[in-house]
């Protein structure tokens, strides 16, 4: 007897991989479907699919009727696609579809690890090249999602964001399929957020042992796309932020696959409410437990 569809999600909601792959494959043909009578037999077709395959993955806890997973994908597809023809009328190169999530909806790292975030997604995203891998956390993983942001961050071109995107995410999907069955229920252990904020704290208090001699000893450094030094370098930047009265919050660490990504916000003193820009993404590159490069950008106002 068939496994239903209301069966599959339920198991997927629970962290099974197979379930989700299984369930995905079942209505491959008719999102594809859905993806040419939009766009046509196109590479945008294709991207929608698998796009809104990694869309579903995220947002299968909101799924209401479980029966109906068929029509939900393809309506996940028609929206991806729709988002693609808007962006084409628009004509503009630096266009960024919708947000992925409703607004006001989970974070997407939240949202993944409600649903089926296991070492089997942190596995997918270990096969990327780091510069794929790169623009796929930031862009599923963080606030800095847009293309130009992420264009800022890791120093290239917003046309080359676009083809690391599509790259990563026809990778990724393909990856998730062939290795489902081996990750059926087995959580990452994050522990980016305490080495955030371990060396936040050590920066506030002057202390950079760890950059000089730790982790960062050896670092690379880019603002903006823009070559800036190693330690010694960050730890200049840490004193004349603290030491302008500036306070640093942890927002969000997330790692996986030698890359680690933390976000921070500037809280400025009263006296200087313009000192520093709203907050910071710090893009790690890690080598046998060191990093390698850092990549930072700062946040825009809104």
């Amino acid at each position: 007897m068939e496994t239903t569809d209301a069966t599959l999600v339920a198991d997927a909601r629970e962290g099974d991989a197979a379930a989700f792959a299984a369930l995905a494959q079942r209505h491959l043909a008719g999102m594809r479907a859905t993806a040419i009578a939009l766009l046509g037999y196109t590479d945008d077709a294709d991207d929608a699919v698998q796009d809104a395959l990694l869309t579903a993955l995220r947002q299968i806890t909101g799924l209401r009727d479980p029966e109906a997973a068929g029509p939900w994908l393809k309506a996940i597809v028609r929206n991806n696609c729709r988002m693609r023809l808007r962006s084409v009328r628009r004509a503009t190169p630096v266009a960024d579809p919708e947000p992925l999530l409703p607004a006001g909806g989970p974070r997407p790292d939240e949202a993944l690890d409600r649903a089926a975030e296991r070492d089997w997604v942190w596995h997918a995203l270990g096969t990327l090249s780091e510069p794929v891998r790169e623009a796929m956390l930031l862009r599923y993983f963080t606030d800095y999602s847009s293309y130009q942001r992420i264009a800022d961050v890791c120093g290239v071109p917003v046309g080359t964001v676009r083809s690391r995107l599509r790259d990563g995410r026809r990778a990724l999907t393909a990856t998730l399929r062939a290795t489902a069955e081996s990750y059926p229920d087995a959580r990452v252990s994050v522990s980016a957020r305490a080495e955030a904020e371990a060396t936040l704290a050590a920066g506030s208090r002057g202390d950079h042992a760890d950059l000089f001699g730790g982790r960062f000893r050896n670092a690379v450094l880019t603002l903006e796309g823009r070559p800036i030094g190693g330690a010694r370098a960050l730890a200049g930047m840490m004193d004349y932020t603290y030491g302008a009265g500036v306070q640093v919050r942890l927002r969000e660490a997330v790692a996986g696959a030698g890359t680690m990504v933390w976000e921070t916000e500037f809280v400025n003193p009263p006296d200087d409410p313009e000192h520093c820009p709203p907050g910071m993404v710090w893009l790690h590159a890690l080598h046998e437990g060191r990093v390698r490069t850092l990549k930072m950008a700062y946040a825009r106002a809104a």
